[in-house]
């Protein structure tokens, strides 16, 4: 028993080792092991040194070839795995990264009756079957991807990833037709109208509907902790991109810009900014050659969506409103907005001071994974 007398050996066995010693006693050459399992000779190889792991469809050829059940080879699997993972000390290490907490309380991985186990529900929760292939993938997610984030905090990479993750998961189920570049942006000034509108319960799926229907799946997803991005885009496939949203302040204005601003990149940065090479991998994590430095595409994002928010023949009234609350209210009616949003783009050009007139925006609150309305008022 492994777990129950606390025995963690200090050597790792591979898979392959008891492969191999099958090979050897039934006098089965590497090239016909391969071809009776259905693959090529490098991949047996990597099998036997426990480079390749085994599936659920590696495993029930493995049985009907070798010998002994499927259970038995996932499991001879795993237990490898996870001795590897201890042995070379980075799986505790690299456990501490994650927000195991709330990954646990938002409900994207069960409780590990043992913590042992995290070490197995956490590879899986990201698709990948070790930690070393975890480094390899997300790292270049969290460097890459385009992000929102507050200059006054740090994320840390693998809370980001979890939130990407758990946006990858979403938007999987997403059904979306092809993706428009033309129809979307002319779909953003109709988007415009749903920010007048109260209930997340409402807008959102609205709002997912619209962008569906252009290629774009919209996800709202909780920041856990330690992920501090407010949005992110990237196409998964020619044909379909994703623009997570965390709603992580929690008032519509920033929501709203938030939301123009990641669509932004999408219309703005061609995808060769998200990807080279061909949509080949299964996760659709192909980001190679993103630029690193984001400011001028950030300044051009965010131009966008205040042009979208703001069109142009408003440019003057904005900068005359009067500051008063029926002069704001007025105005957002006009432009056919919420007052938040005018509100927001006032702080922003500096006619008032941030916190002022804060009790024309609309304010939310997370019940678990949930956005509810929270009614706050303030004096202007």
């Amino acid at each position: 028993m492994r777990q129950s007398d606390g025995f963690y050996p200090d050597w790792a066995s591979a898979p392959g080792d008891t492969i191999r010693d099958l090979l050897y006693e039934r006098n089965i050459p590497i090239g016909e092991f391969a071809e009776s399992v259905g693959c090529d000779v490098e991949n047996a190889l990597g099998l036997l040194q426990g480079r390749v792991p085994i599936t659920v469809s590696l495993a029930r050829r493995l049985s009907s070839v070798l010998g002994a059940s499927v259970e038995f080879w996932m499991s001879r699997d795993f237990h490898f795995r996870q001795d590897a993972i201890r042995i070379h000390g980075g799986g505790q290490k690299w456990l501490r990264q994650l927000p195991l907490a709330d990954m646990t309380k938002y409900g994207w991985i069960s409780p590990a009756p043992h913590p042992k186990e995290e070490l197995s529900a956490c590879p899986q929760y990201f698709g990948v079957t070790d930690i070393p292939e975890w480094h390899s993938i997300y790292r270049t997610i969290h460097d890459m991807a385009v992000f929102r984030t507050s200059p006054s905090f740090d994320s840390r990479p693998a809370s980001v990833a979890v939130w990407l993750r758990q946006g990858e998961a979403q938007a999987e189920a997403m059904q979306c037709a092809p993706w428009n570049h033309d129809r979307f942006h002319k779909s953003l000034s109709d988007l415009r109208s749903l920010t007048r509108q109260k209930d997340p319960a409402e807008f959102i799926p609205k709002l997912q509907d619209v962008c569906r229907q252009n290629g774009v799946a919209v996800v709202v997803v909780r920041a856990p902790n330690g992920c501090r991005a407010s949005g992110a885009t990237r196409f998964v496939s020619p044909d379909k991109a994703i623009l997570q949203l965390s709603f992580r302040h929690l008032a519509d204005d920033h929501f709203w810009f938030t939301f123009f601003h990641e669509a932004g990149h999408l219309l703005l940065h061609d995808q060769r900014n998200f990807f080279s090479g061909t949509f080949a991998d299964d996760r659709g994590w192909i980001i190679d050659g993103l630029e690193t430095s984001k400011s001028v595409r950030e300044d051009e994002a965010d131009r966008f969506a205040a042009r979208i928010l703001v069109p142009e023949e408003f440019d003057r009234g904005m900068r005359t409103l009067r500051i008063e609350i029926r002069s704001i209210m007025r105005f957002a009616n006009r432009l056919g907005v919420s007052p938040g949003i005018v509100v927001g783009q006032l702080q922003h050009l500096g006619r008032i001071r941030f916190g002022q007139m804060n009790g024309l925006k609309r304010h939310f609150k997370w019940e678990g994974c949930t956005l509810v309305i929270r009614e706050k008022r303030q004096s202007g």
